[in-house]
């Protein structure tokens, strides 16, 4: 009796023990997808201090990642057009699903979970419908596919849970593509990019879109102040000589403000902002340029332009400590206060697109 009432008490303590959480993964403040000096394409942690603090293999070039709120999993999305998203144990390195597109869908590149981390949702492509669609994954039960919905217009891209935790802001970025074209644009004489606001359940609560004349102004990725404001960067698909806004704000229930910086700064993004963040106190929003090697910041609430700086390659952008973190394709991390940027620690790898914050 006395062994059976041990082994029942060391089942409750067992039982009432926390699961493991990010802390336990080395507490990185990011994921990241890089492509290594061996050749290999990987998932890792980054500290905001530059310090990498796990790597994980994935079966080919990464993209952005889902990271859960509690347990220290992270979805890796390949790259668009994408049919691979890999559920990894960021403690064991031990992938623990692979999600597989339904026939006649692919990923683009991102997801999020719901604020409890049992649904994730991700940005797929309906190709032969020309339409988006996002995807729902049930994480409870081994991520089994559950339903989708509309995206609320066509070439969904990234996506971010609102403050409220109810509702899902969806960066249409209105490009039609299929994979048997590859990455073709198919309908940029035609294309209508949106941002939209949908509920969980996929009702469309809002949306907005760039001003007439700029419908070839791709909307791409997503940032979020606490406050519920969201900053939205754009890609360019017209005429190369024209310069116009890459950055966007918007408030729900407001219009959008579209922010660029003097003509000659301008005009060295190419047209392309790579991806976008708040600075760490949500005075300051900032995005890169990868192809023309700029980092640019404006003040988040009086729309002023606050600088140009040049980094070479640059594109993953998050909150730092002293207000930016960044990654280049060239291998190096730095931060961005109020001066010059800094760099900590260059990797020798090729960090990809974006950086994804943990809370």
């Amino acid at each position: 009796m006395t062994t059976r009432r041990r082994f029942l008490a060391g089942l409750a303590a067992t039982s009432a023990l926390p699961a493991a959480g990010w802390a336990e993964a080395g507490a990185p403040d990011y994921l990241a997808a890089a492509l290594f000096p061996d050749g290999s394409y990987r998932l890792a942690g980054l500290r905001a201090s530059g310090e990498m603090v796990f790597d994980l293999p994935l079966p080919g070039r990464g993209h952005a990642a889902a990271a859960h709120p509690v347990q220290p999993e992270a979805v890796a999305f390949a790259r668009r057009p994408g049919r691979f998203a890999l559920v990894i144990d960021c403690l064991t390195g031990q992938r623990i699903a692979t999600l597989d597109a339904p026939e006649g869908r692919h990923f683009y590149g991102h997801g999020v979970f719901s604020r409890d981390g049992r649904t994730l949702f991700t940005t797929e492509n309906d190709y032969d419908a020309g339409q988006g669609v996002i995807g729902l994954w049930d994480a409870t039960r081994a991520y089994a596919r559950i339903g989708e919905m509309s995206s609320g217009g066509v070439g969904p891209h990234d996506m971010i849970l609102m403050p409220d935790g109810e509702t899902l802001a969806i960066a249409n970025g209105g490009i039609e593509t299929h994979p048997d074209t590859g990455r073709a644009k198919l309908n940029l004489p035609f294309m209508e990019p949106n941002l939209s606001y949908m509920t969980l359940e996929g009702r469309l609560l809002e949306q907005v879109a760039p001003p007439p004349g700029q419908h070839k102004n791709s909307i791409r990725h997503l940032a979020l102040r606490g406050d519920g404001l969201l900053g939205f960067a754009m890609q360019w698909q017209g005429e190369t000589t024209k310069h116009p806004p890459l950055l966007g704000l918007h408030r729900r229930g407001s219009d959008p403000v579209f922010l660029a910086a003097p003509e000659a700064q301008q005009a060295q993004t190419q047209g392309y902002a790579g991806s976008i963040a708040f600075s760490h106190d949500g005075t300051r929003v900032g995005i890169t340029a990868p192809r023309g090697g700029a980092l640019h910041v404006f003040d988040a609430d009086g729309h002023s332009f606050a600088g140009a700086h040049e980094i070479e390659d640059v594109c993953g952008l998050g909150a730092g400590p002293s207000g930016f973190f960044f990654t280049a394709g060239t291998g190096l991390t730095g931060r961005l206060g109020q001066g010059r940027p800094a760099g900590l620690v260059h990797s020798g790898c090729q960090w990809d697109n974006h950086l994804v914050p943990l809370a």
